[in-house]
């Protein structure tokens, strides 16, 4: 008989990493919002059904979302950062949606700066990448239109627009992910040109990525919460070369009540690595019953 033991997780520390984490402890540091920013429209995942001809795309940034309000810079979900006065300064007086990026594979850099206040030096590593104007009239392309003339005759160090591709076709798409991807990004996301902005998922935004599966050791079951509570939340594995980390998403019902049990190889999915060799956002596939044959 297998025995499953469930830790829970303030009473057993491990090394995790992803952007869920460096979210938590974020918004853990911080006072509730005092401005609540703008729902996002957020993307769909490209399943290569959609006629893609026509939109535009561009390279996926792996940074965290920030939502100028015109007048101050705040998380997604309405939070307060506090930037230096010359990182917004020659920012607009009407609203921008971006990503807070340092460059590719500096994502824990680029979570761990936005965290303390001004004076922290990674700030000036730091840019406002610019990839809508929430608040504007007209399709996609339209809207992107302000931003880019605004940061054309206001130009800062700090903020810049991000370059939108047109698509040729499919193969045109497929070519271009594989050329980010060899420079070390994630991926890319596809926007419809006369898309109007809506707050949500859209199937007029999408994001395109490659994923990469691989195999790991489970050494712990931690233990869930809220719906996952006294069952199954995540699978504590180990790599090969000994790295370890939590799978959290893909399980089944079924799968949370009955986990592979520990010392099982299981088959993961995820995009790529953190330079510490964990696993970006990995989700469960399957447990390898062929083990040891």
């Amino acid at each position: 008989m297998n025995c499953c033991i469930f830790f829970k997780d303030n009473n057993f520390p491990i090394p995790f990493s992803g952007k869920i984490f460096f979210l938590s402890l974020l918004f853990g540091f911080m006072l509730l919002p005092s401005s609540q920013a703008a729902k996002p429209m957020l993307p769909q995942t490209y399943n290569g059904q959609t006629d893609i001809r026509g939109w535009v795309m561009s390279e996926k940034l792996d940074g965290v979302r920030g939502y100028w309000d015109g007048k101050q810079l705040l998380s997604k979900n309405g939070y307060p950062f506090d930037p230096p006065a010359e990182f917004i300064s020659n920012l607009p007086d009407f609203p921008l949606e971006g990503e807070l990026w340092s460059g590719r594979d500096t994502f824990e850099q680029t979570a761990s700066t936005v965290r303390h206040d001004h004076n922290h030096f990674g700030w000036k590593k730091l840019k406002f990448a610019i990839f809508d104007v929430p608040k504007a009239v007209g399709g996609f392309t339209e809207r992107i239109a302000l931003a880019k003339s605004w940061v054309t005759t206001h130009p800062s160090q700090y903020a810049f627009v991000i370059s939108q591709l047109p698509v040729r076709s499919e193969k045109h798409l497929q070519q271009e992910l594989k050329r980010i991807e060899k420079l070390g990004g994630e991926g890319l996301i596809v926007r419809k040109a006369d898309a109007l902005y809506s707050p949500g998922r859209s199937s007029e935004i999408l994001k395109v990525k490659n994923y990469h599966d691989a195999e790991a050791t489970v050494i712990a079951h931690v233990l869930g919460k809220g719906d996952n509570s006294l069952r199954l939340g995540s699978l504590l594995v180990r790599l090969e070369d000994g790295t370890q980390f939590k799978i959290g998403t893909g399980f089944s019902h079924a799968e949370r009540e009955h986990p592979p049990p520990i010392g099982a190889i299981v088959t993961f999915k995820h995009y790529g690595k953190y330079r510490s060799g964990i696993p970006k956002f990995p989700v469960y596939l399957r447990i390898r019953h062929d083990n040891g044959l």
